[in-house]
């Protein structure tokens, strides 16, 4: 059954709304798949995962998405719950929320502040939990051609894996852009950089031996002037 619901905002991966909790719910279980879906609406937002619709594995459950009109409905079932049904699911959500005003939508500042829609949620989650129910065997029933729309499916662990290479490039990507160079832009390569370690200090010592050489032909100089 449809266990876990988020609604949240693309533009900014704000989570709106969220489906009403239930007393046999475990909390720790819970807690671990909403963070998880928090993480989905992210890669949602940052345009990590870029389809419309997508299925994705985690145990023995599956999330589901569908993104329209700049919001993301995402639910959270046992992987043996028909697809078919969740993403009616998601679709009814879609049409309910919709009878909203937008631009109450972009007014909502605070995490699933969003009250108003749980209620609705939970009203919607009912119909489903039922699989074997008239209507929801219809739906099930209906248009079967089209159960195998190619909806992307991809396992959690290989879109956090991504998410955390990308983070770490972003990171080693700013360390390089901030340590300066030890030499200057003239020393742009290796080779040329060599050189300069190598023959600097022999030209500091040679230039330093000439103007003490220089200075010392002065003053024997003026010596010998002053005496005659």
């Amino acid at each position: 059954m449809v266990k876990l619901t988020i609604v949240g905002r693309v533009n900014d991966g704000l989570p709106i709304a969220q489906g009403p909790r239930y007393v046999n719910e475990d909390n720790e279980g819970f807690s671990l798949y909403k963070q998880q879906g928090e993480i989905i609406l992210k890669e949602i937002s940052r345009g990590a995962l870029q389809h419309s619709k997508m299925t994705i594995r985690v145990d023995h459950h599956s999330f589901y998405y569908s993104v329209e009109n700049g919001i993301a409905f995402i639910t959270l079932s046992e992987s043996s719950y028909p697809r078919k049904l969740a993403f009616h699911y998601l679709q009814d959500l879609q049409k309910e929320f919709h009878k909203f005003d937008s631009g109450l939508m972009e007014k909502i500042a605070r995490p699933y502040s969003f009250v108003r829609f749980d209620g609705i949620i939970g009203n919607i989650r009912k119909q489903y939990i039922d699989t074997r129910t008239q209507a929801n065997l219809s739906k099930l029933n209906a248009n079967r051609k089209q159960d195998n729309l190619d909806i992307v499916t991809e396992n959690l662990t290989d879109i956090l894996g991504r998410r955390r290479n990308s983070e770490l490039g972003q990171i080693t990507s700013s360390s390089s852009s901030s340590t300066p160079r030890a030499f200057s832009s003239i020393w742009g390569s290796p080779r040329l950089e060599v050189i300069a370690v190598k023959w600097t200090p022999i030209t500091i010592i040679l230039v330093v031996t000439i103007v003490l050489l220089w200075t010392t032909l002065i003053m024997t100089d003026s010596i010998v002037i002053s005496s005659l």
